[in-house]
């Protein structure tokens, strides 16, 4: 669990420490050289990218893309635990509140693999595998539960915990979640107000904070959700006023939507019709998604870039990590489908 530090920030040692890391991502090139491997000879060339002792982990128990995306996730938690390791003082705060994000992730994960009566052993083997330490906690409410009131109670003592200890009466599964997005960013916004962090870190989460609520507000109007519904997925906080995030819970179709949207001086519409007909046309909401992703990656590298001693260098890995590993994932979850190198590709955020 991620909690705020205080004393002297060691914010150019860890910049640069983050810097050289990024510079050992898998980038574009390699990552479409990955693309035209066969199946086989995948999980070794990720190996040799720096996966190879978690890779080694999980080889005597499964085969194929599961012990691979095992391997990736588990990688994933001891990059973070590392990458807060060598963060001091105040530093260490700003990156753990942003580090938290994936505690709050796994605590939804475990929600919904109770709420959807998945076994214990389906949830040991595959959702949350029990060879990764990180997962001890979440493996243990998961078995010592059976409904996801139990499951949130036995939170308790967490930051997530005491967020969904504030629900009254038997809040739905999506009550659960929306809470903990809420409490997530309200904790965020105290953190990058405090000593060490900057306006442009303020103004960076915010923006997050409204990049979710436009993709909430999309889905929730393809998805039919009434006004009220609507209105109660917004996260307070972002920089899109008030005003305008009303105006935009009413609006009857994605045209008003986005002409509601357009009002904010905080709304980048750069790309964003053209997002849209495709997300139409694919029926899916990614491609708005990977366009707002798009400019929060520009954000912090912008900013990486012009704060060099700063939390944003830090973050930037981070974020660039989590990208990694989430296109290798979808590589080798492509290529067990069966699907083309086109069609994957086409989903890599490279």
């Amino acid at each position: 669990m991620a909690r705020m530090t205080s004393g002297r920030s060691n914010m150019a040692n860890a910049g640069a420490r983050a810097k050289a890391r990024k510079a050992s991502l898998i980038d574009a090139t390699r990552m479409r050289q990955l693309l035209q491997q066969g199946t086989d000879s995948i999980g070794a060339s990720i190996g040799d990218f720096g996966y190879r002792s978690e890779m080694d982990v999980y080889s005597t128990r499964m085969g194929g893309s599961d012990a691979i995306e095992a391997a990736l996730s588990h990688n994933l938690d001891n990059d973070l635990d590392s990458v807060l390791d060598f963060c001091q003082g105040n530093l260490k705060g700003l990156v753990a509140i942003y580090v938290e994000r994936y505690h709050y992730d796994k605590a939804k994960t475990v929600l919904r693999a109770v709420h959807k009566g998945a076994s214990d052993e389906l949830i040991a083997d595959q959702i949350l595998p029990e060879e990764n330490p990180k997962n001890s906690l979440w493996l243990q409410i998961v078995r010592t539960t059976e409904t996801v009131q139990e499951a949130a109670d036995a939170m308790a003592g967490s930051p997530w915990g005491r967020c969904l200890a504030k629900l009254e009466g038997e809040p739905s599964l999506q009550e659960m979640e929306d809470a903990l997005d809420r409490q997530y960013y309200a904790n965020s916004l105290v953190a990058v107000r405090g000593k060490d962090a900057n306006p442009q870190m303020l103004r960076y989460m915010r923006t997050e904070i409204d990049h979710r609520n436009i993709i909430n507000q999309f889905r929730a109007l393809r998805q039919n959700l009434s006004v009220e519904t609507r209105a109660n997925l917004n996260i307070p906080g972002g920089r899109i006023g008030d005003a305008v995030l009303r105006a935009a819970t009413q609006a009857d179709s994605e045209e008003a939507l986005l002409d509601a949207l357009r009002r904010a001086n905080a709304f980048n519409d750069s790309g964003f019709e053209e997002a849209l007909l495709e997300s139409n046309e694919s029926r899916s909401l990614d491609p708005v998604f990977n366009l707002l992703r798009n400019q929060r990656l520009a954000m912090l590298k912008r900013f990486s870039h012009l704060n060099p001693v700063s939390a944003f260098p830090v973050i930037y890995y981070i974020q660039a990590k989590v990208l990694e590993v989430q296109n290798l994932r979808l590589l080798v979850r492509g290529k067990a489908a069966g699907l083309s190198d086109e069609v994957i590709e086409a989903h890599l955020f490279v």
